[in-house]
């Protein structure tokens, strides 16, 4: 799974997506409310850990995850 930051711009908050090793698109959320989004696709139990991830990741870069 790879993990991107992406950093808004204005009044557009900062976001992060989740996608699958054939780069599809499986989450997109606010770095602030990643909760539901992560519940949805089945990775709740997962979520402290992507988070940590998350916030030590720079904006604009792509990280490979286990999870």
């Amino acid at each position: 799974m790879y993990v991107i930051k992406v950093k808004g711009v204005a009044k557009i908050p900062d976001y992060v997506q989740l996608r699958d090793d054939a780069f599809t698109l499986l989450a997109y959320f606010r770095v602030d409310r990643p909760d539901k989004s992560l519940e949805k696709i089945g990775l709740g139990d997962k979520a402290s850990y992507i988070m940590e991830v998350v916030k030590e990741m720079p904006f604009g870069q792509i990280k490979k995850i286990d999870v």
